[in-house]
């Protein structure tokens, strides 16, 4: 394995790392409730409080951080993860916890910005894609395994076993980009009128509305993945732990693929993306109630769901090419407005339709961002017209 094989791995590892810290509370929440003696809906703070600072953050922290050595930025960052797992498993003060949901959460969209433009940078521009899909890697392999564990540990060890986990897992991968990652200090510096001057683009915010869409498509119906299954298909908590692993596993694989396709052809990969959506979600209403198919349904789920990440980073990368750092800093925050507004219009369907029309609200989802793309395709065609007419002029 090369020396720059080894460094992406390394981003990867603190990928995995930041995922478990922040989707690994999920699993651990009633050991956390009951540790500390709070309600059970003070301790979901840890969760939302995290992703609404991401939201919020993203693409400010990660503009105030573009001057600065991409090395530094990256130790730095992880840095604080692997403290703030160190804090979870020492604290008992609830207040305590919850500012330190708060601080990493600044840190994590500039980690993810700048690992994915580090990765893309360390290798040939043929093989971008590859190394950025490997970096995603990270995020299954935290779903199948990182999120799992900590939740194992808790339940079965301690729970600040669960934290001290997390903590190594980060100091790791803190230790392997001392190691691995050489200096990186920029250059020439974009100024950040210029980085910000993306957004005054018309095409950059149908790519940001297309992103929002398709998470809003994955998450209004992964989002109650558990209730789904157990409402639905009837399987019991030992089945649906079962099937969340093999969701996970899945991913794993179903990440390479659409890196694989994604080479061929960003944009064939991206419009398709809604497409093998809105099949998986009739496809989960037609054969929800039944046990056996259920078990294949999920799988298909599970491999179509892993291209989410990466397929709508490298749609809304086309119109960011230009600012790559912040341009992953807007798809990590509007990803996950994606994500708060497919989970709360999941809640509506839940709440007053019935769990089983959960899989139209992801339909809807996967058609609105299929038209978006569409619209977004429609800009390239009226520039590509208007540069034959000036062509034409010329001649």
């Amino acid at each position: 394995m090369s020396k720059t094989s080894g460094t992406v791995l390394v981003l990867a590892l603190g990928v995995f790392g930041i995922i478990t810290t922040e989707m690994g509370m999920v699993g651990v929440l009633p050991q956390v409730s009951a540790e500390l003696g709070i309600a059970p809906s003070a301790a979901g703070w840890l969760v939302g409080v995290f992703a609404l600072v991401i939201a919020v953050s993203g693409p400010f922290t990660t503009l105030l951080a573009s001057g600065i050595d991409r090395k530094k930025v990256l130790a730095g960052a992880i840095a604080v993860f692997a403290v703030s797992n160190a804090v979870y498993a020492v604290t008992t003060q609830y207040e305590v916890m919850l500012a330190f949901r708060v601080v990493p959460a600044l840190f994590h969209p500039v980690f993810f910005a700048v690992a994915l433009a580090t990765a893309a940078r360390l290798v040939p521009a043929e093989d971008a894609t590859r190394a950025t899909t490997t970096v995603f890697g990270g995020v299954t392999v935290g779903f199948a395994f990182g999120v799992p564990l900590t939740s194992y540990l808790a339940e079965h060890v301690s729970l600040s076993s669960a934290f001290w986990f997390g903590a190594l897992v980060n100091l790791a991968a803190f230790l392997g980009i001392l190691r691995f990652l050489p200096a990186m200090p920029v250059g020439r510096r974009m100024s950040y009128g210029a980085q910000l001057g993306i957004l005054k683009r018309a095409r950059t915010w149908l790519s940001i509305v297309s992103v929002v869409l398709v998470f809003a498509a994955m998450f209004s119906v992964y989002g109650y993945f558990a209730e789904f299954l157990g409402q639905v298909t009837h399987m019991d908590g030992t089945w649906v732990s079962a099937m969340l692993m093999a969701f996970g596993i899945v991913m794993i694989v179903g990440n390479f693929a659409f890196g694989a396709l994604l080479r061929r052809s960003i944009i064939g990969t991206a419009v398709a993306y809604p497409v093998l959506c809105l099949a998986v979600y009739v496809l989960l209403y037609l054969v929800g109630p039944f046990f056996a198919p259920m078990l294949v349904a999920v799988l298909v789920w599970g491999a179509v769901h892993s291209g989410g990440l990466v397929v709508s980073q490298s749609w809304l990368g086309r119109d960011a090419a230009d600012a790559p750092e912040f341009g992953n800093s807007l798809f990590i925050s509007f990803s996950n407005l994606g994500i708060t507004v497919g989970t709360t219009v999941g809640g509506w369907i839940l709440n007053d339709h019935g769990t089983r029309q959960l899989a139209w609200a992801g339909a809807g989802f996967a058609v609105a961002a299929l038209l978006v793309m569409g619209l977004r395709l429609g800009w390239d065609r009226i520039d590509a017209s208007k540069v034959r007419a000036v062509a034409g002029e010329n001649s």
